[in-house]
């Protein structure tokens, strides 16, 4: 901990606190919407597809408007758009505790949506410009940051729900509220280079040209088609793996107990190895194989639940569940190993691809891109989840989640040898000698 401490004030005071904000915005965040199905179904009496539709307008209204709230950080600057975002969720949250009918429900789920995604491209344009050279450690460090706040939120939660959902959601709203005073009297005034007027002829670029620049950067439109296999094995923390417990351990204590395991594992490994696992990945290897070696570790990921299949299953007691908890445990320490070497250098390829031009624009993209892969691959893993159960093909989920992260690595590994994941500097110098004289 002395370490982390360490590492943290090695940085400027911008990065320190938006490490900080990043925890509790997670905190704040996550101390409430796990609890949020339950109270919507349970106290409020909303039908199951009043309670979906309510909770996919906030993830629709996310992972649609990241594009937009990448090029308002890029236009206006990153500060504004990040106190914009943790106002408009302080408003979200707290009028999700205070009403009940499903027309303001909606619109506060759209709210506390739109508002991550204004200031999460913000927040990662910010941190990649004053971290500097030191951006892939930076990023390290805010992964932590990252899922301390997701380790925490529920335990929070969990504590204030028992009292009344409201009151979480007024004190996560008091949370982002406070966040939002402190942003504003703290953190210091930035934007990218690509905010001010062209030098050229003093006159600002359009929207749609800055769109056009992103969307006809290839290389970054690679990368980013690459990576979604990342976003939807990680995902499987939330839905294959706990569903899985439930499918041999039950809705037991025991069961309930196997799935909390899975995230402790994956949170508390990284907030134990995110920084050294960074320190020795940089030290020895490019950012591409460093890439390439996270999703393939993710994929193999699920090895332990494909070998599990070829075991009997007990009929009770401490070997069920055994069978129940550790495979997936296993898995869930795997994928976040994977997540933890490639995240960093995910996060600062998106910056090197960018050429320092519309950063928080790129992140935009990138989150709506990912965001789209993560529905559409989640989809597809609970159709594949139904199709092995009814069949007894207990192993063709995990056949196809191994296959997708080999598939995901092979891609990336490619885009390295091509030379695709290098600045569009270094690119463009690499082919000087093919069409020189």
């Amino acid at each position: 901990m002395t370490g982390l401490v360490r590492q943290v004030r090695s940085y400027e005071r911008s990065v320190q606190l938006l490490m900080v904000n990043q925890f509790t915005i997670n905190l704040g965040f996550y101390m409430l919407m796990p609890y949020l199905a339950a109270y919507l179904a349970g106290p409020l009496g909303l039908a199951g597809w009043l309670v979906g539709l309510v909770l996919g307008v906030r993830n629709f209204s996310q992972q649609g408007m990241f594009l937009v709230g990448g090029t308002l950080a890029d236009r206006f600057g990153y500060k504004p758009l990040i106190v914009a975002g943790c106002l408009l969720r302080t408003v979200g949250f707290a009028t999700l505790g205070l009403v009940d009918s499903v027309p303001a429900l909606l619109a506060a789920s759209a709210a506390t949506g739109f508002a991550g995604a204004l200031f999460n491209p913000a927040v990662r344009a910010y941190l990649a410009a004053d971290a500097g050279e030191r951006r892939v450690e930076a990023f390290a460090l805010f992964n932590v940051f990252y899922q301390a706040g997701i380790l925490l939120g529920p335990l929070v939660g969990m504590a204030l729900v028992g009292i009344d959902f409201r009151v979480t959601c007024l004190a996560s709203a008091a949370i982002f509220g406070l966040l939002s005073v402190v942003q504003i009297r703290a953190l210091p005034a930035r934007r990218g280079d690509d905010g001010r007027a062209n030098a050229g002829d003093g006159r600002r670029e359009s929207v749609l040209a800055q769109w056009r620049g992103v969307i006809a950067n290839r290389p970054f439109l690679l990368f980013s088609g690459a990576m979604i296999g990342s976003y939807v094995l990680s995902f499987q923390v939330y839905l294959a793996l706990p569903l899985e417990v439930r499918r041999l351990g039950g809705d037991s204590t025991g069961g309930t107990a196997a799935v909390a395991l899975l995230f402790a594992v994956s949170g508390l490994s990284t907030i134990a190895w995110q920084t050294r696992m960074t320190a020795w990945c940089k030290a020895r290897m490019e950012p591409g194989r460093a890439l390439a070696w996270g999703l393939l570790i993710m994929g193999l990921a699920f090895v332990p639940l494909l070998a599990a299949t070829a075991v009997p299953v007990p009929d009770g007691g401490v070997g069920l569940w055994l069978l129940a908890a550790m495979p997936p445990t296993l898995a869930a320490l795997l994928l976040a190993v994977g997540t933890m070497i490639a995240y960093p250098f995910e996060m600062d390829t998106i910056v090197r691809l960018s050429g320092d031009r519309h950063v928080a624009t790129h992140y935009g993209l990138y989150n709506t891109i990912c965001g789209v892969g993560i529905t559409l691959g989640n989809l597809l893993t609970g159709a594949v989840l139904d199709t092995a159960r009814d069949a007894g093909l207990s192993a063709l989920p995990w056949l196809a989640l191994l296959a997708l992260g080999a598939a995901c690595a092979a891609a990336l590994h490619g885009l390295h040898r091509a030379g695709r994941l290098a600045p569009p500097t270094a690119r463009e110098a690499q082919r000087e000698p093919a069409t020189a004289g």
